[in-house]
């Protein structure tokens, strides 16, 4: 038996994830998600699936993070209409994290429509609204660790904790029957095996194929457990409080925040003189916080960690845009944490506009950066950005703790595919950026497997010991755009570069001297 498999998302870049299994009787979407980082990728968002989305039998989701989920009310808008299976946890967490991302898009397109009509530019319309939600939620079929799942004529999935976010699975996919079937194993998005929250990754042996993610393939992160992981972020904030301003911590609302909260708060006990309010000014992440404190239980350990939230005094919680405002006439030490993670959406720019260039100001980073995001930018050490129109210079101190990520680094993603014992075929490597895929095949080769880097776009046709690209038409991106800075993020380090030369020059008839020679430039580039 053969099978098709296309990489619609998630490959040559970390976000976007979706994959069209196609098995003769079957179309099954693996994952629908976002794509996030430079504008040229975030605008395939905005674009037509690269297939009908009527004609899809089933989506299968591994988690419920946005590069994973954000774009399934799209998919249902198209057109689809078939089930969603999911874990329990991911269907709880999908219902307040797809509302908030469509409500993302209902006021960004706004505010972005008031500055295209300020412009003279055409007005845009989101990618979906909130009024696309609810059908979507409808949906979803709830499914349990472990137990295969029926998924139409000759086909059955069976999810796999995968120790990445509450209900995170990979998905194990099993076609026709005995040796004439397929055996294919989808990783999604693996943990660490250390998180303290979360259960250790796990999954099936004696498959055909692997997709296996790649996020941290070249990199080896700082392996501290729970009270070491404390002891680092003590420090962080005792220098954070010794700049004497606030700590900024732009965070992943679903997953991160949550943990981070309870470190925080467990650090603030032991070090009294550590202590601050702590504002968590992110709906998503207090309504996240809800699903954690119900659905949060760690079935390795028996219990439930995320319990002392429930009554945490130091911790307040902004809902409505007025109370994240009032967070302005706040001075000295005090913790925000705000939306996204990267810092290319949510409440979080609005406190680096408002903060970014004060020196005492510290901005903690406690994830992973996609290329072309502004976080990304920020770690890199960039002197002003642009946030929102607006050039800022860099003024606070960009600090980055990365034992935070819910990724397995390359040790771990190597390790949990030794578990799985021998591939009879190959290992599919997407989720990662060029340079960690291609570290991690190197890897993977020298320890007897037959990596395949995915491209984006690309169809592999697979066999019980092959996958063999077909003939490749037109991919919506050229190599390498997916994760590029593009000319946005271009024009903002040039514009950012400009303004700090032309005040940097001596006298006004220098700067009119530079600013000539810049227009003789366009006029002979014309």
């Amino acid at each position: 038996m053969t099978a098709r498999l296309t990489f619609h998302g998630a490959a040559e870049c970390v976000t976007g994830s979706c994959m069209l299994l196609e098995t003769g009787t079957q179309r099954i979407l693996i994952d629908c998600g976002m794509f996030q980082g430079p504008k040229t990728l975030k605008a395939l968002n905005y674009e037509p699936f690269p297939f009908k989305a009527s004609a899809i039998d089933a989506v299968l989701l591994t988690h419920a993070h946005i590069d994973h989920s954000g774009l399934l009310p799209k998919l249902v808008r198209a057109g689809y209409r078939g089930p969603i299976y999911a874990t329990r946890g991911t269907r709880d967490l999908c219902e307040v994290m797809l509302a908030d991302a469509a409500g993302i898009q209902e006021s960004e397109v706004r505010h972005l429509n008031l500055r295209n009509a300020q412009r003279g530019m055409r007005a845009v319309e989101p990618i979906y609204t909130t009024a696309d939600v609810d059908p979507t939620l409808r949906l979803f079929e709830r499914v349990r660790f472990g137990e295969p799942v029926p998924i139409g004529d000759g086909v059955q999935a069976t999810w796999w904790a995968a120790g990445h976010l509450l209900g995170a699975a990979s998905i194990q996919i099993q076609t026709g029957q005995g040796d004439e079937g397929l055996n294919l194993l989808f990783s999604g998005d693996l943990g660490s095996g250390r998180q303290p929250f979360l259960p250790n990754p796990t999954g099936p042996v004696g498959v055909d194929h692997v997709i296996l993610e790649s996020t941290y393939g070249d990199r080896e992160r700082i392996d501290l457990e729970l009270s070491a992981r404390r002891r680092a972020l003590a420090e962080e904030l005792r220098l954070a409080r010794a700049a004497g301003g606030p700590l900024l911590l732009p965070t992943f609302a679903v997953g991160r925040a949550q943990e981070l909260i309870l470190d925080l708060l467990a650090v603030m006990e032991a070090e009294p003189q550590l202590a601050a309010d702590i504002f968590l000014d992110s709906p998503l992440a207090i309504e996240a916080t809800e699903v954690f404190l119900r659905r949060g239980w760690n079935p390795d350990t028996g219990d439930n960690p995320f319990e002392p939230l429930r009554h945490a005094t130091r911790l307040h919680h902004l809902m409505r845009p007025q109370e994240s405002d009032r967070l302005e006439r706040l001075t000295g030490w005090h913790v925000i944490l705000a939306g996204s993670g990267m810092c290319d959406a949510g409440r979080i720019r609005r406190h680096l506009k408002r903060l970014l260039w004060r020196k005492e100001v510290t901005v903690l980073m406690t994830g992973f950066q996609a290329a072309g995001t502004l976080g990304r930018l920020l770690v890199e050490g960039r002197s002003a950005v642009r946030i929102q129109g607006e050039d800022i210079r860099v003024g606070a101190r960009i600090r980055n703790l990365d034992c935070y990520s819910g990724h397995g680094d390359a040790t771990d993603l190597v390790a949990w595919l030794g578990e799985r014992g021998a591939v009879n075929g190959t290992v599919l490597l997407d989720h990662g950026e060029p340079t960690a895929v291609a570290t991690l095949s190197g890897r993977l080769a020298e320890a007897g497997y037959r990596p395949v880097t995915a491209l984006l776009d690309q169809t592999y046709v697979l066999t019980r010991t092959s996958a063999e690209p077909e003939p490749r038409g037109k991919a919506r991106l050229e190599r390498g755009d997916a994760t590029r800075p593009d000319w946005h993020n271009d024009r903002a380090a040039f514009l950012g570069d400009l303004n700090e030369r032309l005040q940097a020059l001596p006298n006004d008839a220098a700067r009119v001297r530079l600013i000539d020679r810049l227009n003789a430039l366009l006029e002979t580039g014309r």
